[in-house]
């Protein structure tokens, strides 16, 4: 039989030595009091002396360390962008508005162009005749090739109003002749514009009132009629009414005296070109030599056939113009009342 079993002897010493037992997973190393761990440095604490020494040190390669811009924080952060979006906005916002005000302003010109084409005013025959007409007017009608929407306003109205209707008033033949003789110096704006003052002068174109003036006093230097024409051509419209006054008495009236020439009717040219339009006719040259005649001055063939279109003795208005239909529209209800062989 076996005994119980026996027990080792062991002293203290060797059981104080020998390593307890215990499972492989549990095995720990014998704690030690822990040392207090020291927070490491920031890079940014360090001093400057210590980088530059840290580079000059010729163990380790000099490292160069990056100048970062200081970090902004967040508040600044979305201030800066908030102020960017605003700039950018108010950017495209500004470009829109200079895109529409000039949107806006080419709109507005073109009205203003539209409204520049304002009524002008027009005197025909005086301050009696007030006459309104508008630029618009004088495009929408096709005129003579001589009157544009750039011709003198009077000088327009005298085309619409004036040139080429008959006239068989004694005075106004005498106005008309005279102020044909007075473009050798003058042009028809300028006689246009200064109507009133050449009425004025020369009384209403009365040829049995200007036949009575003073020739000394009239054509003197500093004279009002010496600031309109020449002395020569004073004294040949004064001359001119010595002579019509004669005509009155041989023949009743100046009217008959020259319509007769044309047979008391409105010669009708039908002319399609400005290039066809004479500047003298045999007709022309015919009366020329009659009133040379009789003592008239300046009234040569060309001054003549001017007159004789003025006055409506001969319808020269293009077949194009809107004037041509209405000359032949006064001239014959003229033949018809009888005003023609008046």
């Amino acid at each position: 039989m076996s005994g119980p079993p026996r027990v080792r002897p062991m002293n203290i010493a060797h059981l104080e030595s020998r390593p307890v037992l215990a499972p492989a997973g549990n095995k720990t190393r014998p704690t030690e009091p822990r040392k207090p761990i020291s927070k490491p440095t920031k890079k940014s604490e360090k001093t400057p002396q210590d980088v530059k020494h840290k580079k000059s040190t010729p163990s380790s390669p000099p490292i160069a360390v990056p100048n970062f811009p200081q970090r902004e924080t967040a508040p600044s952060l979305l201030r800066r962008q908030d102020s960017m979006t605003a700039s950018c906005s108010s950017d495209a916002s500004s470009s829109t508005t200079d895109t529409s005000s000039l949107s806006g302003r080419v709109g507005v010109r073109k009205k203003q162009y539209g409204l520049k084409r304002e009524k002008v005013e027009r005197v025909v025959g005086g301050a009696d005749s007030l006459m309104t007409d508008s630029i618009g007017s004088l495009e929408s009608r096709k005129r003579c090739a001589w009157v544009t929407p750039t011709t003198d306003p009077w000088y327009a109205a005298f085309h619409d109003e004036e040139w080429g209707v008959p006239v068989h008033d004694d005075k106004r033949l005498f106005e008309l002749l005279s102020l044909s003789g007075a473009l050798a110096e003058r042009t028809w704006p300028e006689i246009l514009n200064k109507r009133n003052m050449f009425r004025e002068v020369f009384l209403d174109f009365d040829p049995i009132a200007v036949s009575n003036i003073n020739e000394k006093k009239f054509v003197s230097p500093g004279s009002c009629a010496s600031s309109l024409l020449s002395e020569v051509k004073l004294r040949a419209i004064i001359e001119n009414a010595h002579q019509m006054c004669k005509v009155i008495i041989e023949f009743g009236s100046f009217s008959k005296y020259i319509w007769n020439f044309v047979n008391h009717k409105p010669i009708v040219s039908q002319f399609r070109y400005p290039r066809q339009v004479p500047v003298k006719t045999p007709k022309a040259e015919m009366i020329s030599k009659d009133l040379v005649r009789r003592g008239f001055r300046s009234v040569g063939p060309t001054v003549i056939y001017t007159f004789m279109q003025v006055a409506g003795l001969t319808n020269d208005h293009l077949i194009s113009c809107f004037r041509f239909k209405e000359c032949m529209i006064m001239a014959e209800a003229g033949e018809k009342d009888g005003t023609l062989k008046s």
